[in-house]
């Protein structure tokens, strides 16, 4: 090498390297300390580790620019001096980069500063002060001396690229490194290594669609580190498929996974199905993560998750024990808590991993979108924080205003809230989503934002169908179709939608699919099968939320067999579960009454007690189930009109307010009912209110016109059967209500009230023996349940009937 020239490069501070902990769709920065080790074994679970003995930080003269430990890799950046130039240089600089080559890294320092101090305005001599500073490891003065570095010459591109790698160090820099990149591309355009490490600062920002475009080009001829990089960024952005795989063809470059994207890798099989696989990897990966500061808090929130999917959650937890009360520890325990309280449906965990979130935003002014962003997911979860959340998606909309996500949150969190209408929700939102997105990351975002919405809004349907065709990896979406294909009747269609979730790979390992097929199972009328998919959900031991789902589900169907001791039963242990649920108390309440062990006084103290203690926007399904049990009360209007507001196409709710307004005016309520079916044919419920509504009239007309077009579109619906029956009774048509009733014990031999209901038709048809038998065998039957006394008592007042009919007085009247 010519004397007059200096060897200087872009030196990586080697023990640094950005990680993410185990969040959906958010990249984290949580270690700023990573170690540099540059000799590395690997070991049989294909992890990466490194030298026992730390190198020291000082000592470090690389002539490879590694970068995030083998992830952001930028190629060597040689600042060559032509002997020319070197005469223009400053003594003290050029004197500053020999002791820099000679690993005097201190003295180097020096000699620049000196430099500076006699030429302020001297590029070379800052650009030196900034590469000693980043080969001592003084992160925050060399980023400091690089921006000062482009202040004087802005497409300098050592301090370009340096600023470029230094900006993945800290989650602040990460923004001016990105600008750094991108103007370093603008001079060199086929820079493809300072493209994959923009790729990668674009991910950790949480702008996928940039950086999956980055990553299109890098990923043409990729070198290992690019691919570790874009199996990272694929990864957090929620497609651990395409994660995974490019993790494995790294691997196939002969290289082990090194411990600091352990975590990653874990996330990568724990999403894709090797849960026991993440859990052993990340087991060797702690056991290790001792020599290499920084490593344990995101390898330690990975295996927790890892263990919480696996349904180790006490082992989970001991897992994240020691991260508690560590300041570093802070955010990676928020997410685990959160991860793990959601998929649990523990609200303890999840309040606690809030609670967190809340810390964070509070301890820090300048927190990034990305954690913003994060922070207002976890917190739009929660009923109680939903405003805070709202109010944080507007702050970062502000900033994206074209972001289609955001704004799907910030509407669904505005129908949560109240203040907007379902139909204000689906008017604003299917503008908004015409056409789709092309970018397949904002797309699959997109649906990750739809799929939150719980219960989803069946005008929504098309465009869940819509983002189905496009082949988003969203498979969640096919258990919202179903929901909504459920609310609306739709029996066929919901199992088809389910039966294509569980389909899916996250689909056969998720237990919720089970209690939506109980309740069509129950729709079906096959309350026995209903029971039993209950029964064997319960046994899985499910988590809390899936377990009193379960419980309540099974309340139901007891109740509808007859059995409503049984019922009450079930919700006395989701309350011994947990003494101070009010929704179990509503639920309770609800079954209670229909059985008729409260009265109405009784039930509409429980409701009071609700609407006084809880938020208007907390409205859970048990709360709309009581006020549609309960009988119509025009002090209840403004409440039907709220709890529709919340769910639009709720039955028992449509009819009570239908009921409140016929007192008034009864053709005014026909005509709204109309105007309910012909806004939507196919919508079975409206049909329903209908019936109903003109039976409560004596329009038994009307109510057979609406039952009637129930059969015509499905003519085994066993509801629209019963209820078409009991039409036909009261209109005396004795033979026709019969053969309705057959129909339905054809469908369920077992139908308690078809089998009732033809009792009694025996009966109105003078034929009090065969009434009699049927009462009988029900009796027989129902001898463990509340139903039994009902029974016991019908067969003696029709035993007398008989006797008296015959002549002879009952033995207890003789005397």
């Amino acid at each position: 090498m010519n004397n007059n020239q200096t060897d200087i490069q872009v030196l990586s501070s080697l023990d640094k390297n950005p990680s993410f902990d185990a969040k959906a769709d958010i990249p984290v920065l949580s270690s700023l300390s990573k170690s540099d080790s540059l000799s590395a074994k690997s070991n049989s679970l294909g992890i990466q580790g490194g030298a026992t003995k730390r190198p020291s930080r000082f000592g470090l003269i690389s002539l490879l620019v590694l970068g995030l430990t083998g992830v952001l890799t930028l190629e060597p950046m040689i600042v060559q001096i032509p002997a020319v130039q070197a005469q223009t240089v400053p003594a003290a600089a050029r004197r500053g980069f020999t002791l820099l080559q000679q690993g005097l890294v201190n003295d180097a320092i020096a000699a620049f500063k000196q430099a500076i101090a006699n030429s302020p305005q001297s590029v070379d001599a800052k650009l030196g002060l900034a590469q000693a500073y980043q080969k001592a490891g003084k992160d925050a003065e060399a980023w400091n001396a690089f921006q000062q570095v482009l202040a004087l010459s802005p497409n300098n591109q050592p301090a370009l690229k340096a600023v470029g790698l230094l900006g993945s160090y800290r989650q602040e820099w990460q923004v001016r490194g990105i600008d750094a990149l991108t103007t370093l591309l603008k001079l060199t355009p086929n820079d493809i290594s300072a493209r994959a490490a923009r790729g990668l600062l674009l991910g950790y920002q949480g702008r996928y669609s940039e950086a999956f475009a980055d990553y299109k080009i890098a990923l043409q001829n990729p070198t290992p580190d690019t691919l570790l990089g874009a199996a990272q960024i694929y990864t957090f952005s929620g497609d651990a498929k395409q994660g995974l795989e490019f993790f494995k063809r790294y691997q196939a470059t002969g290289k082990a996974i090194p411990i600091y994207q352990v975590a990653a890798y874990g996330r990568a099989l724990r999403e894709t199905g090797s849960v026991s696989q993440a859990i052993q990897v990340l087991q060797q990966a702690l056991s290790q993560s001792g020599k290499f500061p920084g490593t344990e808090v995101d390898i330690r929130s990975a295996l927790a998750q890892a263990y919480a999917a696996n349904r180790q959650v006490p082992e989970a937890l001991a897992v994240l024990q020691p991260l508690r009360g560590k300041k570093d520890g802070t955010l990676a325990l928020a997410r685990s808590l959160t991860t793990i309280g959601r998929s649990e449906g523990n609200s303890q965990l999840y309040r606690e991993g809030a609670a967190l979130y809340r810390q964070i935003l509070g301890s820090s002014s300048e927190a990034s979108q990305s954690l913003v962003r994060e922070a207002a997911d976890v917190l739009s979860e929660l009923p109680e924080e939903r405003a805070t959340a709202l109010s944080l998606y507007k702050q970062l909309i502000a900033v994206q205003p074209d972001n289609k996500t955001l704004l799907v949150k910030q509407l669904l969190l505005e129908s949560q809230l109240g203040q907007i209408s379902d139909t204000d929700l689906a008017s604003r939102l299917l503008p908004a989503l015409q056409p789709l997105p092309s970018d397949a990351a904002e797309l699959r975002s997109l649906a990750l934002g739809l799929a939150q919405l719980d219960p989803p809004n069946p005008a929504l349907l098309s465009v869940y169908q819509n983002l189905l065709s496009s082949n988003v990896d969203v498979p969640f979406l096919n258990f919202r179709v179903a929901q909504i294909f459920l609310q609306q009747n739709q029996l066929d269609q919901a199992k088809s939608a389910l039966a294509a979730y569980k389909a899916t790979a996250s689909g056969a390992s998720d237990l919720a699919p089970d209690l939506l097929l109980a309740d069509i199972q129950r729709r079906e009328g096959n309350l026995d099968a209903s029971a039993q998919t209950y029964e064997a959900l319960i046994a899985r031991n499910p988590s809390d939320d899936l377990l009193n789902g379960a419980l309540r589900g099974l309340a139901g169907v007891r109740l509808a067999q007859g059995q409503a001791d049984q019922a009450i039963a079930l919700y006395d242990q989701l309350l011994q579960r947990n003494p101070n649920d009010l929704r179990t108390a509503l639920g309770r309440a609800t079954i209670a009454y229909q059985a008729k062990r409260i009265n109405q006084t009784e039930a509409e103290a429980v409701l009071k007690r609700w609407l006084s203690t809880e938020p208007a926007t907390n409205t859970p399904p048990e709360l709309i189930n009581l006020v549609g049990t309960l009988p119509p009360s025009p002090e209840r209007e403004a409440l039907y009109t709220a709890l529709l507001a919340v769910a639009p196409d709720n039955v028992p709710l449509q009819l009570r307010q239908l009921q409140v307004l016929a007192v008034r005016d009864p053709q005014g309520a026909k005509d709204r009912v109309a105007q309910l079916i012909a806004r939507n044919p196919d919508n079975i419920g409206a049909y329903f209110v209908q019936g109903e509504l003109a039976q409560n009239l004596k329009d038994l007309e009307l109510a057979s016109q609406a039952y009637s077009g129930i059969l015509t579109k499905q003519p085994n619906n066993i509801d629209a059967l019963a209820a078409l029956a009991g039409v036909r009774f009261q209109q005396k048509k004795f033979v026709v209500a019969t053969e309705l009733y057959n129909r339905i014990l054809a469908i369920n031999p077992k139908d308690l009230l078809a089998r009732r209901a033809l009792a009694e038709l025996s009966l109105a048809q003078d034929q009090p023996f065969t009434a009699l038998e049927r009462f009988k065998q029900l009796q027989q039957e129902q001898l463990a349940s509340s139903s039994n006394l009902e029974f016991v008592n019908r067969v003696q007042r029709l035993e007398v009937d008989i006797l008296k009919r015959r002549g002879f007085q009952p033995y207890w009247e003789r005397f």
